[in-house]
């Protein structure tokens, strides 16, 4: 399973760290198997929030105000417009590496 995750955050980033990809996949454990879960919908307010909220407030430890928070989300969205099921795992990763924080995702 983190293979295809790997393959598809290598779509985006330079550089994949097929260790953090594992620990986002160890992060999000069963909510991966959920068709719905294992996706991020741009187009949802309520999900733009629990992104913001539990991963990069929670998760990687920001103290960013959520207007740019928000702005950071939005970036990764447009980023990734061409993939109709944008997956968690890759959204995940993209938000960590724009922190500079990939290396915290490292189980």
């Amino acid at each position: 399973m983190a293979n295809e995750h790997v393959e598809d955050v290598a779509r985006y980033a330079k550089k994949v760290n097929e260790d953090a990809v594992a620990g986002i996949v160890k992060h999000l454990g069963i909510a991966l198997r959920s068709k719905d879960a294992s996706l991020v919908s741009c187009s949802s307010k309520d999900e733009l929030a629990r992104v913001r909220d539990s991963w990069l407030k929670k998760k990687l430890e920001l103290g960013d105000d959520d207007k740019k928070l928000d702005a950071a989300i939005k970036e990764v969205c447009e980023t990734m417009k061409g993939d109709h099921r944008k997956k968690r795992v890759t959204f995940y990763y993209l938000l960590a590496e724009k922190y500079g924080k990939v290396d915290k995702l490292i189980a």
